[in-house]
């Protein structure tokens, strides 16, 4: 209508002008309403800043309401920053000792998920402004009430202009996956029993909708609390449902029997009151129960006689069979795993993890362990019902954890502690066990809290022993620039530098012409604020630094008498911060999670290895866990596959290229989530081969089984030495099968279906070892673009 262009430009500024508009009408509001209306410049201060600090600083994720509501959420978080920073003020040294805890924490809330990793840099300005003169704690009432009129002006703002439709919600993502897992289910219980190439792709499609990365950062599941983590956990096991259901190839002679198509119908009906239940429907208690019979039956379907039916045909199987010890997540108490992805989780958000079609596997279920006698089938029949098992448990886990995120603690589908460990926690619980998990310098979010928080440290030393003129804009430079990569950083400050400059020259120029008359000043605030909350996001940090320097000084100007002189404080200000933040960033971790992702996933393979001997030795002796996350080993790699997530999430976000890659020797590019995903299908298929009843496989397929076992982990070390490797570590391949085994026998006579599902489960943890060093070179072992996916 206006002739504007239907090209880039629209669109690259389309979400910052809208933002920049809600931003300026909130603080030109309260600024010149409490500056020149009601004379209040302390309370017009903080006001103009708190607005800044959550609507401009802060990102955070999610629609307008979404927003709103986690600003009003915040406004109690933010009392109390202000109050510590004021009455902590008085003294150079508790200043010191306030930036540095407070710093920490509110940097280290990135655990609780994307909201609150997108809401700490705001929140940190909040504390940092009044950490700086005038210390007056008589002040603190007027700052408080400008803090509370700036965000809840601000809330107003995000719920009511240019709200536009909400995206669709986890659940309802997931409802449609249980829905197209209950649609593939129905059709492979007729002929021709496998599914078309239409019907694997659009399950294929449908997985990746629930992937992280596809999913909006408020959207995702990845927060501490009990709904959050089942919810995840519902989306998990429903990719690794549809992919089950793609790989079955149908029965290998003739029709299936009617003990696999009864579960393949109860499948189906599971799905779909899972999907009604994810819709606040009534929880799926029926179909589970059913499910779980038709599971149980199948296990123990011979050729010669199927299994007996219930003694009481009318009585229903319980929701949580007492038989059922399966897990997949640790005790309270134990170290967390889990995507939030940015997970959840997520500094931003929460990590994901995902693997090929052929090696991604669910949680273990809560169903009946299989039947151990050796039925009088070939093996290419048991493989097929290890497969539609397989199918079973993934759909059991479906839907406890469906009705657990739906309904919480008053969930109807009994969860089992092991499994659902957090199913009865309090959220303190909670928030400390995801803590405890990151507590740690291996961890990046602990790395990144760490590293912000001796640049906020130091900035505010610096500005309280030099007395450095607004040293407030120091320790903001310190917050804004601080990268967690040091090339980042060096870039970051670099093109910092050139917009402050720049701005700093405009600014000189502007006061030295107008002077003392502020109504120039209130007249082309609003302007230049539209403008840089606009361009800012779209041009880069120096284009938001420049006009960020010239909108500072305007405010600045109508506050007190102000020469030229300010432009160069501010310059200079912007310099010692990014000094600081370059120093610091250099000392601290500066590859960021380049090295640490590597370093972690190598010893999440050499924990995966340890675990993949012993399920094997135990299942060819016939042994098991009466809770398999209490078993040696898995609570370690419970522990290295959270901080392995986390590496990854933040790894995504960085550089792909570190120091220009001249002078280091190349590194083999790897594909991350198939490492992932590896230590995914090593805990749950361990933990659902442990359940008991456990008895002996015969000396045949023990054999086979220990020595299939020895190789996939024999890789997995290779694996693991390969992604940090010593002074002289080995090369030579580790062979999946040793042609000139004695013992070994791919099909052993009277090999029961434990057997075939162990068998199985190996040979999708060497499918995913493969991938991990398949993917595409990007150079000196950073990703090509599949590993950025």
């Amino acid at each position: 209508m206006f002739g504007l262009p239907a090209g880039r430009f629209p669109r690259d500024y389309a979400a910052p002008g809208r933002d920049a508009v809600r931003i300026t009408l909130v603080v030109a509001s309260v600024f010149y309403l409490f500056r020149y209306g009601l004379d209040r410049p302390v309370t017009a201060t903080y006001a103009l800043f708190a607005a800044i600090a959550l609507g401009g600083l802060s990102k955070i994720p999610g629609t307008g309401r979404q927003r709103a509501r986690t600003v009003v959420r915040l406004l109690p978080v933010s009392w109390v920053l202000v109050a510590v920073g004021t009455y902590l003020s008085v003294r150079t040294w508790s200043a010191v000792a306030g930036m540095l805890v407070v710093g920490f924490l509110l940097a280290f809330s990135a655990v609780g998920g994307p909201r609150w990793a997108g809401a700490a840099p705001g929140l940190q300005l909040l504390y940092i402004l009044p950490s700086f003169p005038p210390y007056d704690p008589g002040t603190l009432g007027a700052r408080l009430a400008g803090t509370t009129a700036g965000l809840v002006l601000l809330a107003a703002s995000e719920a009511l202009l240019f709200t536009g439709p909400d995206p669709p919600s986890y659940r309802e993502r997931a409802a449609a996956a249980a829905r197209r897992a209950a649609r593939c289910a129905t059709l492979l219980t007729a002929p021709p029993y496998t599914l078309g190439d239409a019907e694997i792709e659009a399950a294929r499609e449908t997985g990746q909708t629930l992937r992280s990365l596809n999913v909006p950062e408020a959207e995702r599941p990845a927060g501490p609390g009990v709904r959050d983590r089942a919810l995840s956990q519902t989306g998990l096991a429903l990719r690794a449902l549809l992919n089950r259901l793609a790989l079955l190839t149908g029965p290998p002679c003739g029709p299936p029997v009617p003990a696999v198509t009864d579960v393949l119908n109860a499948v189906a009906a599971l799905a779909t009151a899972t999907a009604s239940r994810l819709g606040s429907g009534p929880p799926p208690t029926t179909a589970y129960d059913a499910l779980t019979g038709a599971r149980a039956r199948l296990a123990t379907y011979t050729a010669d006689r199927p299994a007996p039916p219930p003694a009481n045909p009318s009585a229903k199987p319980p929701a949580n069979p007492s038989a059922s010890t399966a897990s997949g997540l640790p005790p309270a108490g134990a170290p967390e795993s889990g995507t939030h992805l940015p997970s959840t989780d997520a500094p931003k958000s929460a990590p994901d993890s995902e693997s090929a079609p052929d090696s991604e596997s669910a949680p273990d279920s809560e169903s009946a362990p299989d039947s151990e006698s050796a039925p009088d089938f070939p093996p290419a029949v048991l493989r097929e019902h290890a497969a539609v098992l397989d199918v079973a448990d993934a759909a059991l886990a479906m839907a406890m954890a469906a009705d657990l995120a739906v309904g919480g603690r008053k969930r109807a589908l009994g969860a089992a502690t092991s499994r659902f460990w957090y199913a009865t926690a309090r959220p303190p619980a909670l928030w400390w066990h995801r803590a405890y998990g990151h507590a740690g310098r291996r961890s990046v979010f602990f790395q990144n809290a760490v590293r912000l928080a001796l640049a906020l440290t130091a900035a505010r030393l610096v500005a309280g022993v030099d007395t450095l003129p607004h040293g407030f804009w120091a320790t903001l430079a310190a917050l804004t620039l601080t990268r967690t990569t040091l090339d980042e950083t060096r870039s970051t400050i670099r093109r910092a530098l050139t917009g402050t400059l720049a701005g700093a020259l405009v600014t000189a120029g502007l006061l030295a012409l107008v002077g003392a008359h502020t109504v120039v000043y209130a007249s082309v605030l609003p302007a230049v604020m539209l403008i840089a909350f606009t361009v800012g996001p779209v041009k880069g940090v120096g284009w938001a630094q420049g006009m960020f320097t010239l909108l500072v000084a305007l405010v600045f100007a109508q506050l007190a008498p102000t020469t030229w002189r300010l432009a160069e404080v501010r310059l200079l200000d912007v310099l010692v911060g990014s000094a600081i933040g370059a120093v610091i960033g250099l000392l601290a971790w500066p590859r960021g999670a380049h090295d640490e992702l590597r370093r972690v996933t190598a010893e999440l393979m050499r924990r995966a290895a340890e675990i993949v001997v012993a399920t094997s030795a135990s299942v060819a002796g016939g042994t098991t866990a009466a809770a398999p996350p209490a078993a040696p080993g898995h609570r370690s790699l419970h522990h290295e596959l959270v901080l392995a997530e986390s590496a990854y999430a933040q790894y995504q976000s960085e550089p792909a290229a570190f120091g220009g890659g001249r002078g280091r020797p190349a590194r083999p590019a790897v594909d991350w989530q198939a490492a992932l995903m590896a230590a995914h299908h090593t805990l749950w298929g361990s933990a659902r081969l442990l359940e008991p009843p456990g008895t002996g496989l015969g000396p045949a397929a023990a054999g086979s089984l220990g020595a299939l076992g020895d190789r996939v982990a024999g890789r997995m070390l290779q694996v693991s030495a390969a992604l940090d490797p010593g002074g002289d570590t080995p090369a030579a391949p580790v062979p999946l099968i040793d042609p000139s085994l004695a013992d070994f026998t791919a099909q052993p006579p009277g090999a029961p279906r434990r057997y075939y599902a162990t068998a199985s489960w190996l040979a999708s943890l060497m499918t995913d070892l493969t991938r991990i060093a398949g993917a595409g070179h990007g150079g000196d072992g950073e990703p090509g673009p599949r590993d950025r996916r």
